[in-house]
């Protein structure tokens, strides 16, 4: 089968809000390579297991994204709907930089799979390792734990900066017993990461029902199904329904909330996080640019919360804050 390859040249401040605006278009995936992104050294104390490979040519802060889109599709109509609202960008504060387009037409078996040769076992925190299923690798300590995954077209595979900041802020709050909401779950990597630190229960949810079914993938493979339950959700809407306890798989109010998505999607629901957590209670905001850690902190202390840690990685932005 042939796809329509849309390429987008940008800025790595604008790689998430672009990304968003190709899945709503449309594309059957998405693929983002930024500045040295194959061999990037990042801080991480438990060593780099992601092969050698040869640095890109992508100038510091720059990003390439590619959407896909089925043959039928009319490409230039889907640039006249995009192009305005990546050129909007600039008025939230998002630098786009000298953005330019690209088209051309690929095999499927070209795209669907080339990405897979640069996604390798990679340790994240204390004691989460991720490993794609296609991978052999062996646990180095009785405290590691494996996440085993198969993203294919859902965000999450923690080589992302805010995904591995996120993995690593949790493995550093739980405690053993608590009960988890992960908004906008993506491939699932959060929740199945909580259970193997200690979660009794995860709430998973997401808009996409690409996601949905990428997420209840990964929780099998893992064999997660009694611990995690994966729901379709405009972010918090599905808990203010009546929905009942045994449906969502957790008790209200609970102990933690994740939320590895935009800062601008952060700000719409900071309210219904607080209602969903417990006194005492955590959210772990990720996901969040360096341009908009006043605007997330000014939101979060207005709803009542407390800021227990500003987390960083890069560019990146992870505030824990606290129910008070």
């Amino acid at each position: 089968m042939l796809w329509h390859e849309l390429t987008i040249h940008t800025t790595e401040e604008a790689v998430e809000m672009i990304s968003n605006f190709l899945h709503e278009a449309g594309a059957g995936g998405v693929s983002i390579e930024e500045s040295g992104l194959l061999n990037k050294k990042r801080p991480n104390p438990y060593g780099e297991w992601i092969d050698d490979v040869p640095i890109n040519s992508i100038p510091e802060g720059q990003a390439i994204i590619k959407g896909y889109f089925s043959e039928e599709t009319d490409l230039e109509a889907t640039l006249s709907e995009i192009s305005p609202r990546v050129d909007e960008l600039s008025e939230f504060g998002i630098d786009t930089g000298d953005v330019r387009y690209e088209f051309k037409t690929v095999d499927e078996e070209d795209w669907a799979t080339a990405w897979k040769q640069y996604f390798k076992p990679i340790r994240v925190s204390d004691r989460l390792t991720i490993k794609p299923t296609w991978e052999e690798y062996a646990p180095q300590s009785t405290e590691e734990r494996i996440i085993e995954l198969d993203p294919g077209m859902a965000f999450g595979t923690g080589t992302h900066p805010t995904t591995s900041l996120c993995l690593r802020t949790l493995d550093s709050v739980m405690q053993g017993g608590e009960e988890v909401i992960d908004v906008g779950t993506g491939s699932g990597i959060l929740s199945i990461g909580a259970v193997h630190l200690g979660a009794s229960r995860v709430l998973a949810l997401d808009l996409d029902p690409v996601a949905v079914s990428s997420a209840k993938e990964n929780v099998h493979l893992n064999g997660m199904e009694d611990k995690i339950t994966v729901k379709e959700s405009d972010l918090l809407a599905v808990i203010t329904k009546d929905s009942a306890a045994e449906e969502l798989g957790v008790k209200l109010p609970v102990q933690i909330v994740l939320a590895n998505i935009l800062a601008e999607v952060i700000l719409l629901f900071v309210d219904d996080v607080y209602k969903a957590l417990q006194p005492g209670g955590i959210y772990i905001a990720s996901g969040i640019y360096k341009n908009k850690i006043d605007v997330v902190e000014q939101a979060l202390t207005k709803s009542g919360f407390e800021i227990a840690d500003i987390l960083r990685e890069d560019d990146w932005v992870a505030f824990v804050a606290r129910k008070r």
